[in-house]
C-alpha cells in the first residue's frame, strides 16, 4: 500500500460512472425514463421535460430532489420508475472485483440512486459480495450529494471516521463536502456527464483517469 493511503480504514465509492466505465452510459436509459416521467407529470413535451430535468439536476443535486421540492413528487414512485432499466450493457469486471476485495478495511457504496438499483448494478459487475453497506438516497432522507446532510448521515449510520476514510467519485462537486469533513478525495475524471461541473480543485486530493489502474498502483507504489 502506498504510504499516503495506509491510514485509510473506510473505502467509499460512488456507484454510477465510477464502478463501471462512463462509456457504458446507463444514464442514457435513465434519462429517457426521467424525461417520460416529467412529461407525463407536468403534461409537457419531451424538449421541455429534458430542460427541466437538467435544470433540477444542476440546481438540486438530483432530478428527484428538484421534483420533490418543486412538485411534491413521491420519491419511491420516481425511483422505481426510472431505475427499471435493462442492465445488459454493464459488463462483469473480475479484475476490479479482485482489486476492491483486496483493499484493507471496510468498503462502502455512497450513491444518489437507491439500494435496489445499486445491488443490481453491483451484481452485473461481480461486486455484489464485496461491499459492507450501501448508503443510498433513502438513507440520506432524500437529501442527495452534494448536500452536507448526505455526508453526515453516511458517517453517522456507519460509524465512519472521515480522517480514516477515502471517497472516490466521478462528479467533482460531490467531493467538496467530503473534503470539508476530512476525507481523502479522489476525482475519477473519466468524462462522465456533469463530472467537471462546479469543479473545486482545492477539494480534490488526487485526480485519476482509471479506477482499475489507480487501484493497481496502490500496490505497485506508483500513482496511476
Amino acid at each position: 500500500m502506498l504510504p499516503a493511503f495506509t491510514h485509510i480504514r473506510n473505502w467509499i465509492f460512488d456507484l454510477d460512472n465510477t464502478l463501471y466505465a462512463a462509456e457504458t452510459n446507463l444514464f442514457a436509459l435513465i434519462d429517457v425514463k426521467m424525461g417520460a416521467f416529467i412529461a407525463d407529470l407536468l403534461d409537457v413535451d419531451a424538449e421541455r421535460a429534458r430542460r427541466l430535468q437538467k435544470d433540477y439536476f444542476y440546481r438540486y443535486g438530483t432530478t428527484l430532489a428538484g421534483l420533490m421540492h418543486e412538485h411534491g413528487v413521491d420519491p419511491h414512485a420516481f425511483l422505481d420508475y426510472v431505475h427499471d432499466i435493462d442492465l445488459d450493457r454493464v459488463e462483469a469486471s473480475p479484475d476490479l472485483a479482485a482489486q476492491i476485495a483486496a483493499l484493507p478495511g471496510r468498503k462502502l457504496i455512497f450513491t444518489n440512486a437507491d439500494a435496489g438499483y445499486a445491488e443490481r448494478v453491483l451484481a452485473r459487475i461481480g461486486l455484489d459480495s464485496h461491499f459492507d453497506a450501501i448508503h443510498d438516497i433513502h438513507a440520506t432522507g432524500f437529501q442527495p450529494k452534494p448536500m452536507d446532510h448526505a455526508y453526515h448521515s453516511l458517517c453517522a449510520a456507519h460509524a465512519v471516521d472521515p480522517a480514516q476514510s477515502l471517497f472516490v467519485e466521478d462528479m467533482a462537486r460531490n467531493l467538496a463536502p467530503a473534503k470539508a469533513l476530512g476525507m481523502t478525495t479522489i476525482w475519477l475524471n473519466n468524462g462522465s456527464e456533469g463530472g467537471g461541473h462546479d469543479l473545486d480543485r482545492d477539494a480534490i486530493d488526487y485526480e485519476i483517469g482509471s479506477l482499475g489502474a489507480w487501484l493497481a498502483s496502490l500496490k505497485t507504489g506508483e500513482m496511476a
